[in-house]
């Protein structure tokens, strides 16, 4: 049987070794480095016996290790595994970095001390720890966004089961009064027999055609939310004629103004924008309606446009009853009514509905108000046919 001594064993270890094995002095330079550390950095012994250990490692890294191997000789050394917690890195000769753990082990020799760092390279374990982190990572979004839907769908349809059941109170109560006014119409209505009986009729006629449209309107209104919060409603820009619109508008509506109210019109600039004409129209209507239902009998409800350079100002004003300051932040909500507006008939979705529609059409919407003043709404709309097409 073939044996060999105790450096040739050595020798065998510290060549053949699966690991890379650097020896150094307590200056930090390198004595010795095995076989598979050399292979590993790209060098040959000439290359680095005699240099600093820090060669080995990443440029931006050499300050911080020339303290830390200062403080662990002078402090006697021992073993331990190097930089626990932390990410290594050792530098190649071509300077391209990869991932390493190292374990110290001092020792002393003819009064000399010296530190032995066993190499390992970890690449292969750390992109299996990267693909796991990542693998979480997409995991726990993948959950996120299950569960951010989920909560989004049960939140809408808390909202849907609010609105149903919101509707259901404020019909039971807006309904009653158009309801009873064509019950009661259509009463006299049967007792007026006689000819001459004619403009008696020609009355309660005209009071039942009223409550049908405002039974209509609100529906029409809870129709509105209903399609703006399932997001049905669509945008269809078309070329519009504002100043025409808006006195085409004004004739239809001059049977709903009060006995004295007066609706002033007025326009400046070019006609001719884009934007969804059903849209708009309803916007225009419903504030000139709420001007009109909240102003006195004689007062004025002014209307005006200014389109310039592709950007439309449309603001209604009026001379009403106003709207308390704490109820400002609450204009736009649904079923919100203002605290001294009671007892004035309403849904609380007009302007609701007015907001979404705006919104719909990237403009903007302001409201300035005075107690027993009036109120005015700002709207602006930026009409150019380059932002549809």
């Amino acid at each position: 049987m073939n044996s060999i001594n105790k450096k040739q064993e050595f020798d065998a270890l510290f060549n053949n070794a699966a690991i890379g094995i650097i020896l150094t002095n307590d200056r930090g330079e390198i004595v010795t480095i095995n076989g598979f550390a050399l292979n590993k950095f790209g060098y040959n012994q000439d290359e680095v016996v005699g240099q600093k250990i820090e060669m080995l490692i990443p440029a931006r890294y050499h300050k911080r290790h020339v303290g830390h191997r200062e403080q662990y000789h002078n402090a006697g050394g021992h073993s331990r595994p190097m930089g626990s917690g932390m990410d290594l890195y050792a530098a190649k000769k071509d300077g391209s970095e990869f991932p390493i753990e190292v374990s110290l082990s001092p020792f002393e020799n003819d009064g000399h001390r010296f530190a032995i760092a066993f190499v390992s390279d970890i690449s292969v374990r750390k992109e299996s720890e990267n693909a796991l982190l990542k693998l979480n990572a997409e995991l726990e979004e993948k959950v996120a966004e299950r569960t951010q839907s989920l909560s989004d769908a049960l939140e809408k349809e808390k909202d849907l089961s609010e609105l149903k059941s919101r509707f259901v109170s404020m019909a039971s109560h807006e309904f009653r009064t158009p309801l009873s006014t064509i019950l009661s119409s259509v009463y006299l209505v049967q007792q007026y027999v006689n000819t001459e009986d004619q403009p008696k009729r020609d009355k309660h006629i005209q009071r039942i055609i009223s409550s049908v449209d405002m039974l209509t309107d609100i529906l029409n209104d809870f129709l509105s939310v209903g399609k703006i919060e399932e997001g049905k409603i669509q945008v269809r820009y078309a070329e519009i004629d504002i100043q025409e619109l808006i006195t085409t508008l004004l004739a239809e509506m001059a049977g709903v103004k009060k006995n004295a109210q007066r609706l002033v019109y007025e326009h400046t600039g070019d006609t001719l924008l884009w934007l969804d004409p059903s849209l708009l129209k309803h916007i225009i209507m419903n504030l000139i309606s709420n001007a009109i239902k909240f102003s006195p009998s004689d007062g004025n409800i002014y209307i005006n446009t200014v389109l310039q350079e592709n950007t439309l100002q449309l603001s209604v004003k009026d001379t009403g009853i106003g709207i308390p300051e704490e109820d400002m932040e609450h204009l736009f909500g649904r079923f919100f009514r203002g605290h001294n507006a009671t007892n004035i008939q309403g849904t609380g979705l007009g302007l609701h509905i007015v907001g979404k529609y705006v919104e719909l059409m990237n403009g903007s919407i302001t409201c300035n108000s005075e107690l027993n003043k009036g109120t005015e709404f700002i709207i602006i709309f930026n009409s150019s046919i380059n932002n549809y097409e």
